[in-house]
């Protein structure tokens, strides 16, 4: 008897990252079960990435925006264009490793009471990057943030949960977040679940698609042998905005998973985190603004999405901070 080959959707959303994009498109096709497809959307670009996925890789889906859509809904467009029975979302900053994605779906179909899927990622060095997944926040977590007791203490399981402490992410484990530069699910599943929330823009909206998905019945979980090179917020132009677009996310986030009273104190404590790195930095003399830019831009992201995209993005021109600058 034949059985027939698992399909893989390969997603990537690309923002004037034409050179990384196709270094990624092509990692990944390589590392990728036979008869994978790849779907790109492109959010916009100005450096001709549509034209040039196009020549490289003439069998790919290229979705042409026209402009910045975000994450969330870049992600969504591409899905519709997709024909398998498995999706997997990766950044354009990322190379997929030996294998990897193929190894990502054999697990997935031998174990599918998790349903959710993600893998390692590693750093241009080789070291840990711990960003492929992610504690759930908490009042516990926020109130270390706005404290400092999370930076003092980094990676302490106690003191900065949402880190998941020192575990390298070398052994299977199920997390209650996966972030979405190496995410792969059931299309199936994904179309029950419908999808990236669209009310996000950048950052948060993994986390919110992961904990809706666990309170689905779904089980995330990390897959070792699944290992991506992450290039981390490669293509963010100032880290002043980029913290300022996670906070609008991490403010989303919480309102859109969090009851309205707990969600106020879970805000209340970004933005006491946020004044006391804001004063530490100028108390200090750091050549850094990082949080003080955050915080002067405080009015814009606390209402978070869609608010803040309105505010932060009210020039049609605003930086490269794209669908690609994931952390």
């Amino acid at each position: 008897m034949t059985t027939h080959p698992v399909q893989l959707s390969i997603i990537v959303v690309s923002y004037n990252t034409r050179d990384a994009t196709i270094a990624c498109l092509r990692s990944a096709i390589e590392n990728a079960p036979a008869g994978s497809e790849l779907v790109v959307v492109d959010n916009g670009s100005s450096d001709d990435s549509a034209a040039a996925v196009r020549e490289a890789f003439p069998a790919a889906t290229v979705i042409e925006a026209g402009r910045n859509l975000g994450f969330a809904r870049g992600v969504n467009l591409g899905v519709r264009h997709a024909t398998g029975d498995y999706i997997v979302l990766l950044n354009p900053d990322t190379v997929v490793l030996d294998g990897s994605l193929s190894t990502l779906v054999a697990f997935a179909v031998a174990r599918p009471e998790f349903g959710l899927y993600g893998g390692r990622t590693i750093r241009r060095d080789g070291s840990t990057d711990p960003s492929s997944c992610w504690g759930a926040p908490s009042i516990w977590s926020l109130t270390c943030f706005a404290t400092g007791l999370s930076t003092v203490f980094r990676r302490s399981r106690f003191f900065d949960p949402e880190s998941l402490g020192r575990w390298e992410r070398d052994s299977v484990r199920e997390v209650p977040i996966v972030t979405g530069c190496l995410l792969l699910m059931r299309r199936a599943h994904w179309d029950a679940l419908g999808g990236m929330e669209e009310r996000f823009f950048l950052y948060g909206e993994d986390a919110e698609f992961s904990l809706r998905a666990a309170r689905h019945g779904y089980r995330p979980v990390i897959v070792p042998d699944a290992v991506i090179v992450h290039d981390v917020g490669g293509s963010t132009a100032s880290s002043g905005r980029k913290m300022t677009l996670v906070m609008a996310g991490k403010v989303t986030m919480l309102t859109r998973s969090w009851a309205w009273g707990r969600a106020a104190v879970g805000i209340r404590l970004l933005l006491l985190g946020t004044a006391n790195r804001a004063l530490l930095e100028w108390a200090s003399r750091r050549r850094s603004t990082t949080w003080r830019t955050v915080w002067r831009a405080r009015a814009d992201w606390r209402a978070g999405y869609p608010r803040a995209e309105r505010a932060l993005f009210a020039d049609a021109d605003a930086d490269a901070a794209g669908a690609e600058a994931r952390v």
